[in-house]
């Protein structure tokens, strides 16, 4: 399999323990002191951290460290959108449209190399 595909499998798996690690304890631990929310979170991010580091090891033998940056991005904006509206109900704005929009851009931009064949 290609790294690159191996390196956005694993981000985009990254992404799901991130976003719960970060995002999940505003629901359910809500109860709970911040400090039981935090180790909670530390004990999730660990498996997140699992899958980054060798995502990122291995798409940096294929792609330079900006370009592994902005496709987290837009991994990150792809995993939180879907998680705070379904998980957290939170409505969905069109901002979310905005900010994938210059994501978009963003991917254009650090891309550009590749798809002029240079």
């Amino acid at each position: 399999m290609h790294p690159v595909v191996i390196s956005i499998s694993l981000l985009l798996c990254s992404n799901v323990f991130m976003t719960f690690a970060w995002y999940a304890h505003l629901k359910e631990l809500s109860h709970k002191p911040w400090l039981i929310a935090a180790l909670v979170s530390w004990g999730v991010a660990l498996f997140e951290y699992l899958l980054q580091v060798p995502a990122n090891r291995i798409g940096y033998t294929a792609l330079n460290v900006g370009q592994l940056k902005i496709i987290q991005e837009v991994i990150t904006l792809t995993v939180f959108v879907p998680f705070s509206v379904l998980y957290l109900k939170e409505p969905l704005k069109l901002d979310y449209l905005w900010a994938g929009l210059c994501l978009v851009g963003a991917v254009f931009f650090m891309f550009r190399g590749e798809l002029q064949g240079s």
